[in-house]
């Protein structure tokens, strides 16, 4: 078992739903394990009874790369090596009851495809130039 990314702490801040910070930990986030460049990927599937992220970088193989459960949090969690920036990505989940299955997109993803595609994209917002300094500058005088 690989070292949770999400801590204990942070799971007790979004079981109570006060964590103001989720969207540091949940999603997927570039980043490196035991050497390895990757992604870490996190979702919140309670009655999942497996889920795990599929998509450009194994083929669309849903069996591929299997999420760790947290217990009883609903949090699901892995890291996936050598995904870089712009990969396609969804989660497979396979429900606790009667076996359904779906596929979702990311509601934390910070990137999707454009319409009628419905993947997530992996992605470093570190990178984007927003663009609204004037805005931000000016801000505080409006309030």
């Amino acid at each position: 078992m690989q070292a949770p990314w999400i801590s204990d702490y942070d799971l007790y801040l979004l079981a109570q739903g006060t964590h103001c910070r989720a969207y540091e930990k949940m999603g997927a986030h570039l980043g490196e394990f035991a050497g390895q460049r990757g992604v870490h990927f996190a979702v919140w599937a309670p009655n999942a009874k497996q889920v795990s992220v599929f998509g450009d970088f194994n083929g669309w193989n849903p069996q591929s790369n299997a999420l760790e459960s947290r217990g009883g949090t609903g949090v699901w969690e892995g890291f996936v090596p050598d995904v870089g920036p712009g990969a396609r990505y969804k989660y497979h989940i396979t429900s606790q009851y009667r076996g359904y299955e779906v596929d979702k997109a990311d509601p934390y993803g910070f990137a999707a495809e454009i319409r009628p595609q419905t993947a997530s994209r992996v992605w470093d917002l570190s990178t984007y130039s927003w663009g609204d300094s004037e805005w931000m500058a000016n801000r505080a005088r409006r309030n």
